[in-house]
């Protein structure tokens, strides 16, 4: 498996940067003056050597030598001033074998007397990488000794001295010029590093601050309702002769072009909704004397049922009456989306609900028995005598009372809409269930389900169905007999969104072939133990306080 590398933030990848660039330009200068240095002490060792090899090939001052250079043969010359301590000299033979050796160990007027032959490794190691007469200077590591520098010459008597002077202390120097060189590199790294990442961090402090106003735009719920778009890049990070100003200004000119379209938008609603607040209000009049003509109609032409059908005149062919049937009906289905209407306005405006400490139960309980007597229910208003779905309920064991606070109306508005929902987009034989279920911890919420084993919702319908006007089925005929698959309104998910958003709550849905599941989340208003919160009255269903438990309906 491919493991992500986490990305270098803008300040990371500058300090990074900078630092390793400064560690290439001292790598680079270290490197040349170690070289450098190199080149100068040896070449200053080489010289003094070579002062030494002409002393062993013609001892100074004139001819004949004096008595004490030729009591010591080819070697007399070791011990001699300038020479430093360690200054060995050294006879070869014509094999390359060394006969005779002296190595210096004191100085002034001791240092024939003291000088000492090599040892036997020190010889074998000397005749192993010692240079000719004539090859120039060489490195040789005598053990015990260390590291030489060594010439090869040829006295005056003809005999091949090899000289050698120790290069230790040269050594030593270019050794501690390195590691002096590396640890000034590599404090001078790491103050960089400090000082980099500080005034970085101090340079990139403007571009934060943009950042900072971009990420509370992005958090202001832009989607709905009124917005106020008051968020702009101060004006210091938006000079435009800096590159984060030219971010900043830009960024506020597209939030002042967004502010606008968003003023726009939030004015076309506002003029739709007012429009549709009054229409709905103003279509309520003629609907109410639409369906109060036609029950007079009815009655009028003796279809209406009781002692004054017989004495209203006759009774109404078959057509008129099924036209005055689908008068009222009509009437009353455009009553209710009227009412709809008003609702979503009122609640798009903000309108105060009539909030109390409402028992969830017993509304649970009356819109489910509502709903199963209206599932077996035609749409002329006759009973077909068994509903069509299977109903079920799933309450709490326990008989303490589920509150909310809630307004009373409007929640049981949502569980009506909630199983017509269900009644009319699933079809015959499908089972709905509702649960209650108590707050699981302290201060939890409510949670209330209606779910249902029917098709299910369209994958492509999902992210809509509670939008306004959504529908599942695109026909907006009815059934005659109230049954199968109808068309709807699609108001009735924006009604259970609106009113569960009034309330503070959330409402959710979820949908797979065979099982759909619309969950609403309520906070929990908390009862103490005598069953009557402080300051407020339980407010309950009057048909059904006693079944509260009552599972089957």
């Amino acid at each position: 498996m491919q493991v992500l590398r986490r990305p270098w933030t803008l300040r990371t990848r500058l300090v990074v940067s900078a630092v390793s660039l400064i560690a290439v330009v001292a790598a680079v200068i270290g490197s040349v003056t170690a070289i450098a240095f190199h080149s100068y002490m040896y070449g200053k060792l080489d010289d003094q050597l070579h002062s030494v090899v002409e002393r062993a090939r013609r001892p100074p001052g004139p001819l004949p030598l004096p008595e004490t250079l030729r009591e010591a043969g080819p070697l007399g010359f070791v011990g001699g001033g300038g020479q430093p301590l360690g200054t060995f000299g050294a006879l070869v033979d014509g094999d390359g074998d060394v006969t005779a050796s002296k190595v210096v160990e004191d100085s002034g007027l001791r240092a024939q007397e003291s000088a000492k032959p090599l040892t036997g490794e020190q010889r074998a190691a000397l005749e192993k990488a010692a240079p000719g007469a004539g090859d120039g200077t060489r490195s040789v590591d005598l053990p015990g000794l260390g590291g030489y520098r060594v010439e090869a010459t040829t006295t005056a008597e003809g005999d091949t001295v090899l000289v050698g002077i120790p290069s230790a202390e040269v050594s030593g120097a270019l050794t501690t010029l390195i590691v002096v060189e590396v640890c000034v590199t590599a404090a001078g790294l790491i103050a960089a590093l400090i000082a980099g990442t500080v005034l970085v961090g101090v340079a990139l402090r403007p571009l934060r601050r943009v950042a900072a106003t971009a990420t509370r735009v992005s958090e202001l719920p832009l989607h709905s309702g009124e917005v106020a778009l008051l968020e702009r890049v101060p004006d210091a990070e938006a000079d435009p002769r800096t590159e984060v100003g030219q971010v900043g200004a830009a960024l506020n000119r597209m939030l002042g072009h967004v502010g606008s379209a968003l003023a726009a938008r939030q004015e076309s609603e506002t003029r739709v909704r007012q429009f549709v607040a009054d229409a709905s209000h103003e279509l309520r009049t003629p609907l109410a004397s639409i369906r109060g003509y036609a029950e007079l109609t009815r009655r009028a032409g003796g279809g209406a049922p009781g002692p004054s059908a017989r004495s209203a005149g006759p009774e109404p062919d078959p057509v008129t009456r099924h036209a005055l049937g689908r008068i009222e009906s009509e009437a009353d289905r455009m009553t209710g989306l009227v009412e709809d209407l008003l609702l979503l306005a009122r609640l798009d405006a903000g309108r105060p609900l009539s909030y109390g400490t409402t028992d969830l139960l017993p509304l649970v309980v009356d819109a489910v028995s509502d709903a199963r007597v209206a599932d077996g229910t035609g749409a002329d208003g006759s009973g077909t005598g068994s509903a069509r779905h299977h109903w079920r309920l799933e309450l709490p064991e326990a008989a303490e009372p589920v509150t909310v606070r809630a307004d009373p109306d409007r929640l049981q508005q949502v569980l009506v809409n909630l199983l017509a929902n269900a009644r009319t987009h699933t079809p015959p034989g499908t089972t709905v269930t509702v649960s209650v279920e108590p707050p699981v911890r302290a201060g939890g919420p409510v949670t209330l389900e209606v779910r249902d084993d029917g098709p299910g919702i369209p994958a492509e319908l999902l992210p809509h169905v509670f939008e306004r006007f959504a529908r599942g089925d695109a026909s907006r005929a009815r059934d005659a007999d109230g049954g199968g698959a109808t068309g709807s309104t699609g108001l009735g998910l924006a009604i259970v969104q609106a009113v569960v958003s009034a309330h503070g709550g959330r409402v959710r849905v979820e949908s797979a072939p065979g099982r759909t599941v619309f969950a609403v989340d309520l906070q929990a208003d908390v009862v103490p133990a005598d069953g009557v919160p402080a300051g407020h009255d339980v407010i309950r269903a009057d048909s059904q306080v006693g079944d509260r438990l009552t599972t089957p309906v």
